[in-house]
């Protein structure tokens, strides 16, 4: 509710209505991580707690497989997670970083989705969208790196914890005494 999605220029313009699909933010508190982590650490724990990693993704997803096989060239890549979403009809691909996002992560993410609307994706199914999934990232240089992205791609950040009572006070706050016009 609070969250303020950031997304590639073509998942912007895509037909397709996304709201209330992918979360600018998720909580991740179940996992019990230590800090720091690694993204090893973050994949292993988000499978084994699959069902309450669906559960804060939200309605629709299908989990397919983590560490998925694709092979371009005579090269293999594995992406970290690979959903279907049933509400867009599509791949979904999740490639986790345990730091800070970086623009160089965009360039990785749509090589996976090129693979997989090129070589997995049905005739009858949209294409794919990936998400980043970055442990903080700062919103002026994502929306730069993905303002020429041509793929449809998003970042999003995970905490490990819930935010304290009175970030989330304030954040509520702005949120709904917003007016139209201030800026």
């Amino acid at each position: 509710m609070i969250g303020n999605t950031k997304l590639s220029t073509a998942l912007r313009e895509t037909d397709r209505d996304l709201t209330n699909t992918f979360k600018d933010s998720y909580v991740f508190e179940f996992l019990s991580l230590p800090e720091p982590h690694g993204e090893g650490e973050l994949q292993k724990g988000l499978v084994r707690e699959m069902k309450k990693f669906i559960l804060e993704l939200g309605k629709d997803f299908l989990f397919i497989e983590e560490e998925y096989k694709i092979q371009v060239g005579s090269s293999d890549f594995f992406m970290d997670l690979l959903f279907y979403h049933r509400g867009q009809q599509c791949l979904v691909a999740f490639e986790l970083k345990a730091d800070k996002f970086k623009p160089e992560h965009i360039g990785q993410l749509n090589f996976y989705l090129e693979a997989l609307d090129r070589d997995v994706r049905r005739a009858n199914e949209n294409p794919s969208i990936g998400v980043l999934l970055c442990k903080d990232k700062d919103n002026e240089i994502v929306e730069y790196a993905l303002s020429r992205s041509l793929s449809p791609t998003m970042v999003s950040e995970y905490k490990t914890q819930l935010p304290n009572k009175k970030l989330l006070q304030q954040k509520l706050h702005e949120l709904f005494s917003y007016e139209p016009g201030d800026e």
